[in-house]
């Protein structure tokens, strides 16, 4: 699949289309007893809600939820969006998606600004980095660039570092493409390796919505598209989704399993770049884990992309 083909379902530049399938996807998955309306005769042609039950819900005309849905969000007021994000029954980031879609529908006519997610942080982030010494913490983008490390974190993700298809020194290793294109290695090191890969094309997809001309990100999903056929289910499923806090369970291959909180948090001075730490509370199996994994960092050599980052 082309990228920069206009009618491909895959290209993030197409605001319409993404619009189209992301209403219509939305609409397909809920139920009319699930949006509280009476459901009559079983024999309905539709996936999910018909269009007219969504202006409904939204309080607009049939008609204009129709255009909406056929990708012309510019001019759609707060109070709609909110309508129909209610009306369709959508979570936080669901919501933010609907907007940022609005957002660049309105903006589609006037010069683009293109938006590009820094590939580098300032040495004072990379300083805090190195002051977290008890935890693996890293920056990345939306795009799942690793764009910094603590060298816990370089150790705890060593197998995404080290694969074949993220160690390429002119660009930053990214973690969607060790879990799409090395997915025997990404399986062997994510316990709940499905999930993540459902999580990995949603924050794409979350992404794609606030910055849909980043080159490198167009570039990125016509990449996954093409040689992966899992990502392009996920993709095609339109789904979104924040990446705040929860579990993290990895198999190290030489600590073992960890089972790992995780607390990601966006960083006021960097727009589009996230912070991300890992913890687990003293005394269990996976601090433990940790502190085994910090003592192998220290007495193993240095691969070639940490002696290339050294200068």
């Amino acid at each position: 699949m082309d990228p920069t083909d206009p009618t491909d379902p895959t290209d993030p530049t197409d605001l319409r289309a993404e619009i189209r399938q992301y209403l219509s996807s939305r609409r397909a998955r809920l139920t009319p007893e699930q949006a509280g309306l009476p459901a009559f005769g079983g024999n309905r042609r539709v996936k999910g809600l018909r269009r007219e039950e969504v202006a409904m819900l939204a309080g607009v005309s049939v008609d204009y939820y129709v255009r909406l849905e056929r990708g012309s969000l510019a001019g759609a007021s707060e109070g709609v969006l909110d309508a129909l994000a209610t009306a369709l029954q959508l979570d936080d980031a669901e919501r933010d998606h609907l907007y940022a879609l609005a957002r660049g529908s309105a903006s589609a006519g006037r010069a683009r600004r293109r938006r590009t997610p820094a590939h580098t942080v300032r040495p004072q982030v990379q300083q805090v980095l190195d002051a977290v010494t008890g935890a693996p913490a890293w920056v990345r983008n939306g795009r799942h660039d690793i764009l910094a490390t603590n060298p816990l974190a370089r150790a705890l993700y060593s197998p995404v570092l080290d694969s074949p298809v993220t160690a390429d020194p002119r660009r930053p290793a990214n973690t969607a493409r060790f879990v799409y294109l090395d997915p025997d290695a990404a399986r062997a090191f994510f316990v709940d390796y499905d999930q993540v890969a459902r999580d990995a094309a949603a924050i794409l997809h979350l992404e794609a919505g606030r910055a849909p001309h980043d080159k490198a990100l167009v570039e990125l999903v016509g990449e996954l598209s093409t040689r992966s056929p899992t990502f392009r289910r996920h993709w095609a499923s339109h789904d979104v989704r924040h990446h705040r806090s929860g579990r993290k369970r990895l198999r190290h291959p030489v600590v073992g399993l960890l089972d790992l909180d995780f607390e990601a948090m966006s960083l006021a001075a960097e727009p589009g770049l996230q912070l991300n730490v890992y913890t687990a509370a003293a005394g269990t199996p996976t601090a433990d884990g940790l502190t085994l994994l910090a003592a192998w960092d220290a007495t193993r050599p240095a691969t070639r992309a940490e002696r290339s980052d050294a200068g």
